[in-house]
C-alpha cells in the first residue's frame, strides 16, 4: 500500500461539524464506520489536487477512528430464552429501556462499556464536534433471533446433526468471512463464545494460522456443525505479522460487534478476524491484500474516510477474485466515505427498524446514516439514470444497500472489557448500533448467499452491484427481494430524502432475508477482472558486463511495470530492465506489472545472478633460441579491463618492455645455454584479480639441433603419437628426459604414448648432433584430462634468409570442441592457412628475411577455455 497522493476537498459540499474540524486543521481522521466526510452537488468536478509535500503530511496524519454507535443506556443481560437454541425471543417484544433526560443529547459514536456505564463526561464532550444522536426516550435492543425473523431469515435449528445441504447453505456452512478492523481485542474469541451461548448460536471452534502458513486457505467444511474462528494479525504488503498488535478499547468494541453479528447471520461461517497493525490507511490495506490472499470469501469493512482524490489509488484492493466486499456508509449523514466510495464495494447504508416479534418490520431511514454522491468516482455503468428514475445521479452514489443501524433500535453485544482496567471482567452487554452493524450483517447474507450457489455448482458471486440494481427493473422482483423504505432521511441533499425506489441513506432498501439470498445465488457472477501474470525467472550475466532482460508478462490490457528489490544501477527502460555495470551476486528483484484498466497488479520474482569476473588469461609457451641470439617475443593477456604484468623467476637479463593495455615484449638480448623456467604473471587494476602463465625457454649452443617446443592436450587412456619437429646439420640421435612411463620417442623423431594418464607433463626432447656432438632441446608439455583446455603444439621455425619456410601448428583439446583462433605476427610476409576445424594451420613464408621474429596464437573452446602462445620464427643470415 502506498501513502495517499493527495486528498482534495469537493468544490462544494456539507459535512458534519466534526468532518469540518478535521479538514479544516489539516489532520485528517478516518473514521471507522464511514463518520466524518463530504458531499459534493451533482456534477461538481474534484477541487485541484494539494501539492506533493502536502499531500505526504496529511498521508503521515491519516488515522482511522471507529465510530460505530452505543446505547447511551446499557440494556442489561439479555434473557435466556434463547440459551436452548429455540430462538424462542424471535416471537417476543423488543427489550426497551427508558433513556434518561441527561443522556437524550449525549453524543452515542465510539462510546466504551465503561464510559456507558460509569456515565462519564466525554460522551458529552464528543457531542461538541459531532452531531449529537437524534433524540430518544428509549433504547430497544434485538436479539439474533428477532433480527432473524424481522428480516425473514429462517430460525437457527437448536440441533445442527443432520441438517440437509440446504439447511446448512442458510448457516453459510463452506464459506468465509473476513472480518477486517484495526487494532487487536484480545477478548474477541471469548466475547463471540458468549453471544454464542446466549442466544443458542453454534459454538466456534479457535482456529490459529502461523506467519509462514501456506495461502490461501483450504475451503472450510460444508458439513461441520460447529464455525472455525480465526484471529490473525496483518503485516505489511498483506503478510501475516508474529505478533498482534496492541489493545484499545474502542476498536476492540468494533471488532466484537462485527465478528457477532456476521456469525448471527451466517452462523456456520468460517469468521476470520484479520486485525491491522494500527488504524492507518496503509496498515488497514494491508489487512485487506491479507484476506484477499486467504481465499474466496466476503470481507466486511466498518470503518471509512473522508473520500478525496487518492480514492483511485486503491481501488485495486477490491478486485481479487471470487471475493465479494462490504463497507460502512458512515455514521454522520450526509457524506461520502472511502471505501464504501469504490464502485467495486458494496456501500450499506442504515435505518431505524421496529419489529414487535408478530407482522412485518417497519424501517426509516436513519438521520445519521452516511450517503450522498460521490464527487471523485465515476457514475458506474450499474447505476445508470434511466434505472435509478433519477438524472441528478452523475456520479458513483452510496449508499448501495442498508440495514438497521439506529443504536436507540440496537442490537445486543457482548463486551469483555480489558483486564487491566475492569474489576471482575465478566461479560456485559452493550446495545450497538452504527453502520458499522448493518456491513458485516450484509457480509453474513452473501456468505449465505455463496453457499446456496455453491450447492447449486456455482462460482461465488464476485460484486453483485449488477443483481441488486437489476432488481429495481421488475417490480415484483424488487418487492420481493427488497424492503424500499420510504420514509426518513439523512440530510438536505438531492437524494437524501427516502422514497420509492433508490436514495442515498437506505440504498435500494433492506434485504427480504431468504428472497434476497436466492436473488443473489441466482445471479451470474461478474467475469472477475484478471490480475496480469509475470513469469518468474533466472538471468545470468557476468560481472561488469552490460545486462538487459525482458520480464515476461502476460496481460489483457497495457500494463506499467516497476521493480523492488533492484540491485543499485539496475533500472526499466521501457518494457526491459537493464543494468549496465552488473556486480557480484545474486539479486531478487520483484517485476510487478500493474494493468492499467482494471488496477489490477501481479508479480514475479526474477532471480539476477551475477558470475564473478574471471581471472585473465595469462599467455604461456615453451620457446627455443640459439645462445646469443637476441630473444623478443610478444607476451599478453586476455581480460576485459587493463592488467600489469610482471616475470617471476626469470632468468637474468630477461625483461619485459614495450607495455601495453594487455601485453608487453618478452626480452633477452644475450640468452645463454641451458633450460629456464619461469612465471609471467598478470594483475587486473580493476578486479584485482590475477593469473599466471608458465613459460620454458631451451638456449641451445650456436649450431647444435634445434627441437620443437609447445603444448599438447589429450584424452586419458587414448592412444597418442606426433612427430617431433627437428632442424640439424647433420644426422642425430633423439633422447627424453622426464617422459612418463611409455612413453617413447623412435629414430624419426614420432614421440608415442599407448595409454596416456592423467596428469601434467614436461617432457624435454634432446638431439645429439651425431658429429659435432652438440646437443639441442626442446620441451614438450603435455595435459592430459577433460578439463585442460586447448593447447598448442607446432613445428620449430629455424630458417635462412631468403630461402622458403614452412611449418605447422596444431591444436588440441581435451573434452571439447575448438571454437575460436586468432593468428597474428610481426612479419607480415608470414601467411596462415588453417584446415577445416582449426586443428591445424600451416604457416609459410616465401622470403624470409633476417631477424627474430614470432607468432601469437589465441585459442578458445566449447567450453569457454582460452589459451595463448607464442611461437618464435629464428631467420639466420645463412
Amino acid at each position: 500500500m502506498q501513502h495517499l497522493p493527495s486528498l482534495a476537498s469537493p468544490g462544494s459540499y456539507r459535512a458534519g461539524p466534526l468532518a469540518a474540524a478535521f479538514l479544516a486543521s489539516l489532520v485528517l481522521t478516518l473514521a471507522g464506520c464511514g463518520g466524518g466526510g463530504s458531499e459534493a452537488t451533482p456534477g461538481t468536478s474534484p477541487a485541484a489536487a494539494a501539492s506533493a509535500a502536502s499531500a505526504a503530511a496529511l498521508a503521515a496524519s491519516l488515522q482511522m477512528q471507529p465510530t460505530y454507535h452505543l446505547s447511551p443506556v446499557l440494556p442489561g443481560a439479555p434473557s435466556e430464552v434463547d440459551r436452548d437454541g429455540s430462538s424462542s425471543s424471535a416471537h417476543q417484544q423488543p427489550r426497551s429501556v427508558s433513556i434518561p433526560a441527561s443522556r437524550q443529547g449525549m453524543s452515542t459514536r465510539a462510546l466504551t462499556f465503561q464510559e456507558v456505564a460509569d456515565g462519564t463526561g466525554r460522551a458529552t464532550v464528543l457531542s461538541t464536534n459531532a452531531s449529537p444522536q437524534a433524540t430518544a426516550a428509549a433504547s430497544v435492543t434485538y436479539t439474533p433471533a428477532q433480527i432473524r425473523a424481522a428480516y425473514g431469515l429462517p430460525p437457527v435449528p437448536s440441533n445442527l446433526t443432520g441438517l440437509t445441504a440446504l439447511q446448512a447453505a442458510q448457516l453459510g456452512a463452506g464459506q468465509t468471512i473476513y472480518i477486517v478492523d484495526a487494532f487487536h481485542d484480545p477478548y474477541a474469541f471469548g466475547e463471540l463464545s458468549a453471544f454464542s451461548s446466549q442466544f443458542g448460536l453454534p459454538a466456534c471452534t479457535r482456529k490459529t494460522l502461523s506467519p509462514t502458513a501456506t495461502l490461501p486457505l483450504p475451503a472450510p467444511s460444508t458439513t461441520a456443525t460447529t464455525c472455525e474462528f480465526y484471529q490473525v494479525a496483518s503485516g505489511t504488503g498483506g503478510t501475516i505479522a508474529a505478533s498482534f498488535p496492541r489493545y484499545d478499547a474502542q476498536w476492540a468494541t468494533e471488532i466484537a460487534l462485527d465478528v457477532q453479528w456476521a456469525h448471527a447471520i451466517a452462523p456456520l461461517a468460517r469468521i476470520v478476524l484479520v486485525e491491522g497493525s494500527d488504524a492507518s490507511l496503509n496498515a488497514l490495506g494491508s489487512a485487506i491484500q491479507l484476506a484477499n490472499r486467504m481465499g474466496p470469501g466476503v470481507v466486511s469493512m466498518s470503518f471509512g474516510a473522508p473520500e478525496g482524490s487518492y480514492v483511485s489509488n486503491y481501488e485495486s484492493l477490491f478486485k481479487a477474485s471470487g471475493m465479494t466486499y462490504f463497507a460502512a456508509t458512515g455514521d454522520s449523514g450526509t457524506a461520502v466515505n472511502w471505501p464504501a466510495a469504490s464502485p467495486s464495494v458494496v456501500a450499506v447504508g442504515g435505518t431505524s427498524l421496529r419489529y414487535s416479534g408478530t407482522g412485518a418490520r417497519t424501517e426509516t431511514a436513519w438521520s445519521l446514516a452516511g450517503g450522498g454522491i460521490s464527487a471523485y468516482v465515476a457514475l458506474p455503468s450499474y447505476q445508470n439514470a434511466t434505472l435509478l428514475r433519477n438524472t441528478a445521479i452523475t456520479r458513483r452514489a452510496v449508499a448501495d444497500v442498508s440495514m438497521n443501524a439506529d443504536p436507540t433500535t440496537g442490537q445486543y453485544v457482548a463486551v469483555i472489557p480489558n483486564q487491566t482496567t475492569c474489576t471482575f471482567c465478566q461479560v456485559s452487554w452493550v446495545t450497538t448500533g452504527g453502520t458499522s452493524m448493518s456491513a458485516p450483517q450484509w457480509a453474513g447474507l452473501a456468505a449465505v448467499a455463496n453457499a446456496q450457489r455453491a450447492q447449486a455448482g456455482k462460482g461465488p458471486m464476485g460484486a453483485p452491484h449488477a443483481a441488486l440494481y437489476q432488481a429495481l427493473s421488475n417490480a415484483t422482483t424488487y418487492a420481493t427481494a427488497f424492503l424500499d423504505v420510504t420514509a426518513g432521511s439523512n440530510g438536505l441533499c438531492v437524494i437524501c430524502a427516502a422514497r420509492a425506489g433508490y436514495e442515498a441513506p437506505t440504498g435500494l432498501g433492506t434485504p427480504n432475508g431468504l428472497n434476497m439470498v436466492n436473488l443473489l445465488a441466482s445471479a451470474t457472477a461478474p467475469v472477475a477482472p484478471v490480475a496480469p501474470t509475470v513469469v518468474a525467472s533466472t538471468v545470468n550475466g557476468n560481472y561488469g558486463m552490460a545486462l538487459s532482460f525482458t520480464p515476461s508478462v502476460s496481460a489483457t490490457n497495457p500494463v506499467t511495470l516497476s521493480l523492488s528489490g533492484a540491485p543499485a544501477g539496475m533500472v526499466l527502460s521501457g518494457s526491459s530492465v537493464t543494468w549496465p555495470r552488473p556486480v557480484t551476486g545474486s539479486f531478487k528483484v520483484t517485476v510487478t506489472a500493474k494493468d492499467s484498466k482494471n488496477g489490477l497488479t501481479g508479480s514475479g520474482v526474477y532471480t539476477v545472478v551475477i558470475a564473478p569476473p574471471p581471472p585473465p588469461i595469462v599467455s604461456s609457451g615453451s620457446l627455443t633460441t640459439t645462445v646469443g641470439k637476441a630473444l623478443s617475443v610478444p607476451v599478453s593477456a586476455g581480460d576485459r579491463y587493463p592488467v600489469k604484468l610482471s616475470l617471476v623467476g626469470a632468468p637474468a637479463g630477461m625483461t619485459l618492455t614495450a607495455p601495453t593495455v594487455n601485453g608487453a615484449l618478452l626480452t633477452w638480448p644475450s640468452p645463454v645455454a641451458g633450460t629456464f623456467r619461469f612465471t609471467l604473471r598478470a594483475d587486473t587494476t580493476q578486479t584485482g584479480l590475477s593469473s599466471t602463465g608458465s613459460y620454458v625457454v631451451v638456449v641451445n649452443p650456436a649450431g647444435a639441433p634445434q627441437v620443437a617446443s609447445g603444448q599438447i592436450a589429450l584424452n586419458p587412456g587414448t592412444a597418442w603419437s606426433t612427430s617431433v619437429s627437428v632442424v640439424a646439420a647433420n644426422a642425430y640421435t633423439l633422447s627424453l628426459s622426464g617422459a612418463p612411463a611409455g612413453m617413447t620417442i623412435s629414430g624419426t623423431g614420432v614421440l608415442s604414448w599407448p595409454s596416456p594418464v592423467a596428469g601434467t607433463y614436461a617432457v624435454t626432447v634432446s638431439a645429439r648432433d651425431t658429429k659435432t656432438g652438440l646437443v639441442g632441446s626442446g620441451v614438450i608439455n603435455l595435459m592430459v584430462g577433460s578439463s585442460t583446455g586447448p593447447a598448442v603444439f607446432s613445428t620449430v621455425f629455424t630458417g635462412v634468409a631468403g630461402k622458403a619456410l614452412s611449418g605447422t601448428i596444431s591444436l588440441t583439446d581435451a573434452g571439447a570442441s575448438l571454437s575460436g583462433l586468432s593468428l597474428a605476427s610481426n612479419q607480415a610476409g608470414i601467411k596462415f592457412s588453417t584446415s577445416l576445424g582449426m586443428a591445424t594451420t600451416t604457416v609459410s613464408w616465401p622470403a624470409p628475411v633476417t631477424g627474430n621474429w614470432w607468432i601469437q596464437v589465441s585459442v578458445t573452446d566449447s567450453a569457454g577455455r582460452s589459451s595463448m602462445a607464442t611461437i618464435p620464427v629464428i631467420i639466420n643470415a645463412k
